[in-house]
């Protein structure tokens, strides 16, 4: 079945990096356009950014555009979420998710704070 294996997140500085990873299985992993969401505390689930298979087109919402990067590996069956310039409001747990599937991960949480 599929599963989505989030880790990397961390307690960072404000302005500090962090790269999230996800461990994909149990599809055709390069297939499949994927994407990293986040939930803050209190707030609905927002998408983040996508990656198109294939072409690798890429998507980013705008609270984070400029300062995160996400990226695939389709013979590792893993995609990342490179982030710098973090700030306070980027605290959030942060999910992988495979196009047209509705299940999640466990997700990483990502702290931002000094």
């Amino acid at each position: 079945q599929v599963q989505l294996v989030e880790s990397g997140g961390g307690l960072v500085q404000p302005g500090g990096s962090l790269r999230l990873s996800c461990a994909a299985s149990g599809f055709i992993f390069s297939n499949y356009v994927m994407s990293w969401y986040r939930q803050a505390p209190g707030k609905e689930r927002e998408l983040v950014a996508t990656i198109d298979a294939s072409d690798y087109i890429t998507w980013y919402a705008d609270s984070v555009k400029g300062r995160f990067t996400i990226s695939r590996d389709d013979a590792q069956n893993m995609v990342y979420l490179q982030m710098s310039s973090l700030k306070p409001e980027d605290t959030a747990v942060y999910y992988c998710k495979r196009r047209n599937y509705d299940g999640w991960g466990q997700g990483t949480q990502v702290t931002v704070s000094s």
